[in-house]
């Protein structure tokens, strides 16, 4: 399925399915998680930031699969450490899903992962 696919599939959903392949295991993992889209890009944050499984998987193996409504698409990402820019990853989840939510579910706020729809 395209890229193209994909977004349309987004702009209907919520949260989207992301498989990464185990760092240790090397067999592919799923995990339902919400984003937040700018422009061509998507955002990831996991619930317990850097201690998150999923994000150590990426950090080995920066190549995910996402899911969303009938749309899926496999690409590279982009671990962000900056906590500048991870702070403004945090404000467009609290945008979206409200600031009480990510309070509720999010327990660490350290990392965020850039998924580029888009490549130059």
């Amino acid at each position: 399925m395209s890229v193209e696919q994909l977004e349309r599939s987004l702009a209907g959903t919520d949260e989207i399915e992301v498989t990464v392949t185990g760092r240790v295991s090397g067999e592919p993992v799923t995990r339902t998680v919400w984003f937040a889209q700018e422009g061509d890009r998507l955002y990831l944050l996991p619930v317990r930031g850097s201690d998150s499984d999923w994000f150590k998987n990426v950090r080995k193996t920066p190549m995910i699969r996402i899911s969303a409504a009938g749309g899926e698409a496999r690409m590279h990402v982009r671990p962000i450490l900056d906590t500048s820019r991870v702070r403004d990853v945090v404000e467009k989840f609290r945008a979206k899903y409200g600031a009480d939510q990510v309070r509720k579910y999010y327990s660490k706020l350290d990392v965020a992962v850039e998924v580029p729809l888009r490549t130059i």
